[in-house]
Formats: C-alpha cells, sequence, structure tokens
C-alpha cells in the first residue's frame, strides 16, 4: 500500500462483494484509496486473504474498515434511534463482539482505523443507554488500540457540542471522528462548518457526502442525499475549512442507495469537483 498525498480522494465503497471487481470499479473512477464499509452479513473468516491479495493487484490503500450491523435501518429519524449502532439494547454484545471482529479483519489487512455509527447517543450522561455505549466504546478502543488503530465515530447523529461532550468522556487516546458534513445536515443537527471547527482536533479521515435539509412538513424525516455539489453542505466552504484546519487526511467521496451505474458516474463527478476544490 504506498504513501498517500495531502486531501488525496478515495471513495467508500462496500465488501460482501467479489473483491477484485468492486476494486476495479474503485479505480475506474480515478482512486487509488478508500474505506471499506463491512455490511452485518458479510463472512469475516477468511476474507482478510482475498481482499489482501485484490487490493495488493489494484494497489488500493485502505484507510479505515466501516463496521455496520445486522438489523439496522436509516428509512427515517425514529427508526435510526431504534436500530443503529450500540444503542438497541437487544442487540449491544451481538454487535460489540461484530466490532471487535472487524478490528481483527483491519489488523490482518494492515489497516491503521477502523469506525461505525454507535447510535443516537442521548445528551444525558446518567441515562443507562449512555453509559452502556460509553463502555463499549471504551472496549472497542482498548482493542483496537492493541492492533495500533484508531476508533472513529461518525459524525451526524448527534449535535457537534453533544458528540464532543462524549468524546472526551470515553477519554481514549485512540478514539478519533471520521467527519460527515452531509449527515449533519441530514439529521438536521447543525451547520457542518461550525462543527467542523468544534471537532477539528479529534478529525482523523472525513467524508465528502452532500444532501438537503429535512423537509420541515414531515416529523422525523431525514433529508435527502444528493450527487458531490450538489446538496446544502457547499463543497467549496467544507475542502477550504479543511484547509484553515491543516487537515493533511483523505478526502473519500461517500455516495450511498444509487445501483453501479449511476454510483460511478455520481463519483466520477465528484472527484472531478474535490480536483478542482483542493488544488
Amino acid at each position: 500500500m504506498q504513501l498517500l498525498r495531502n486531501l488525496e480522494i478515495g471513495v467508500m465503497f462496500w465488501g460482501g462483494k467479489d473483491p477484485a471487481a468492486t476494486l476495479a470499479d474503485v479505480r475506474s473512477v480515478g482512486v487509488r484509496c478508500g474505506q471499506i464499509g463491512v455490511p452485518g452479513e458479510m463472512q469475516l473468516h477468511g476474507a482478510a486473504a482475498q481482499w489482501k491479495k485484490a487490493l495488493e493487484d489494484a494497489d488500493v490503500t485502505l484507510v479505515t474498515v466501516f463496521c455496520s450491523y445486522t438489523g439496522e435501518s436509516y428509512a427515517d429519524i425514529p427508526t435510526v434511534k431504534n436500530t443503529v449502532g450500540f444503542i438497541p439494547n437487544a442487540t449491544r454484545a451481538e454487535r460489540e463482539k461484530r466490532t471487535l471482529e472487524v478490528s481483527d479483519f483491519a489488523a490482518e489487512l494492515g489497516v491503521p482505523g477502523i469506525a461505525a455509527h454507535v447510535g443516537f447517543v442521548p445528551e444525558d450522561s446518567r441515562d443507562p443507554d449512555y453509559v452502556a455505549v460509553r463502555e463499549v466504546v471504551r472496549r472497542v478502543c482498548d482493542h483496537a488500540a492493541r492492533h495500533g488503530q484508531t476508533f472513529a465515530l461518525e459524525t451526524g447523529q448527534e449535535a457537534a457540542d453533544t458528540l464532543l461532550d462524549f468524546f472526551l468522556d470515553v477519554n481514549r487516546d485512540n478514539l478519533r471522528i471520521n467527519f460527515d458534513p452531509a449527515n449533519m445536515i441530514l439529521y438536521g443537527t447543525g451547520d457542518p462548518i461550525h462543527a467542523l471547527d468544534t471537532l477539528r482536533q479529534h478529525v482523523v479521515t472525513v467524508h465528502c457526502k452532500d444532501g438537503d435539509w429535512p423537509p420541515k412538513n414531515v416529523p422525523g424525516a431525514l433529508g435527502a442525499e444528493k450527487p458531490l455539489g450538489q446538496g446544502a453542505v457547499g463543497m467549496d466552504r467544507f475542502v477550504a475549512k479543511l484547509k484553515q484546519i491543516s487537515y493533511k487526511g483523505p478526502l473519500i467521496i461517500e455516495r450511498e442507495g444509487t445501483e453501479r451505474e449511476q454510483w460511478l458516474k455520481d463519483v466520477r463527478m465528484g472527484v472531478e469537483l474535490l480536483t478542482r476544490l483542493s488544488a
């Protein structure tokens, strides 16, 4: 895996499919790095060797392995609260175990970081769910640290100040943030540029994703994701802010909810946009 340039453009892609074909699509959009998402149903036993060979053959560098979980749904905000991350008590232990397995998978690939949505963390630090999730995150951090990995929390489901308070309460040196500006808009949790300023010291990676605010007349609805540059984030402001705070990591394009051909088209447009903005 090669050394990456400052603000190198990459993509978020998903495992669970043929590694060689998946990475051929990654290279076809003009990038050489990215993050891999691990679906909850993806079989990890024996997968690392296959992915490691495919990554070497394609000359693609992974910066993060993202963990998702069986049973999660992003249909609307109430559904996210009830199904995503470590908040649902019924699946918490199972998902913690899965996250540790993903950390081991990442270690086999030589990837320096893992990440996840941990769910809607309650604002009240005395809430039993807050305490339970904090302890899960501490244990995941401790496990990841034994592999020399960071564990990044994805932004969006809480306001920046709430996430920062939780982050500091966890109190682990290898805890980091994967900053997604569109999620702040999709969940209606705050201006992403201001949020980036609040969380700047702890950001290890970013998603370049775009979207519109939730409709005001539909309680609980999420905003709509858009191709990069066509939503409310303001990618010019976002990239300018990243430069201002001296962020040196990759610019990872994430485009969800599209079929392969549309994904390829949208990501290529995103690469062109970011190439101009990051110059």
